[in-house]
């Protein structure tokens, strides 16, 4: 397997369970964005193990940091 297929197989595994599961938010560009990016990495230290990238993907994802948007109620 060549690493564009186990890139797009693992992205595709993450992507699936999370979406299933009800969890991804927000943009689903930035969504994808940061699953690839996770995957990327682990790739770049020489990860080729299909459910192992997929995973990593998921639990950064499931444990990212969201940014909350504070709106201030201006009282009439």
């Amino acid at each position: 397997m060549t690493d564009p297929e186990l890139r797009t197989q693992s992205f595709d595994i993450a992507w699936k369970y999370l979406d299933r599961s009800g969890l991804l938010t927000g943009e689903r560009e930035d969504s994808a964005r940061f699953i690839l990016n996770r995957i990327d990495r682990l790739m770049l230290r020489g990860e080729r193990r299909r459910l192992l990238l997929s995973n990593a993907a998921i639990d950064a994802y499931r444990l990212r940091p969201i940014l909350v948007t504070s709106y201030v109620i201006d009282p009439l």
